[in-house]
């Protein structure tokens, strides 16, 4: 188990603060299926990774391509984060307030770290799910702590498809009901793909 200390679960009143996984672009956006643990309305809610882990906060490095201002009395801002396998949705609003003004204060083009929670949203039955994440945190990173976290997505992410192969847990037994169509070797490929990408 990692000792990490941003992988260390923390209490928040009686739940217990769910670690962030690291996961790229490319393996987020197949997400179609979220769920909560719990009856009470503050139980965590999950989005089930094709890899077979479920996740209720997420932490990625990325490029901060572009932003955008919305809304005026319920102000919002939307951005793109890019890693080298694709592109994360974020968005931060006043719910978010301290994270909002981060945002707000970093312009594009620039290397930034994220923690925040995915969501799947469907405008209506006929689109395709998106998953978006709600900012918790956002700050400016150099290039050197976005090719550390590639390296740490990867190994990540390499870990999660050796278990899908060996070890039948709930969360991979789900996920091999929920993504019947999806290979989890696709992200094997996508870790190495990504390694390529940055030099160490």
């Amino acid at each position: 188990m990692s000792t990490n200390a941003r992988d260390m679960p923390r209490r928040e009143g009686q739940f217990e603060r769910e670690p962030a996984r690291r996961v790229f672009a490319a393996e987020l956006r197949e997400c179609r299926y979220q769920f909560k643990d719990g009856e009470d309305e503050k139980s965590p809610t999950f989005v089930l990774l094709p890899s077979g882990e479920r996740s209720n906060r997420i932490f990625i490095v990325g490029t901060l391509t572009e932003k955008t201002r919305q809304g005026e009395q319920n102000m919002f801002y939307r951005g793109r984060v890019v890693d080298p396998t694709g592109t994360f949705f974020v968005m931060a609003g006043s719910y978010q307030p301290e994270a909002m003004q981060q945002l707000a204060k970093i312009e594009p083009p620039q290397f930034v770290a994220v923690i925040g929670k995915a969501s799947i949203y469907q405008k209506d039955p006929a689109s395709a799910p998106l998953v978006s994440v709600r900012v918790e945190s956002i700050t400016v990173v150099d290039k050197d702590t976005r090719d550390l976290w590639v390296l740490d997505a990867a190994m990540h992410t390499l870990d999660r498809v050796d278990a899908f192969a060996k070890e039948p847990t709930p969360d991979i037994l789900k996920a091999k009901e929920q993504y019947p169509t999806i290979d989890p070797s696709l992200f094997r490929k996508i870790a190495y793909d990504a390694l390529a990408q940055i030099k160490m």
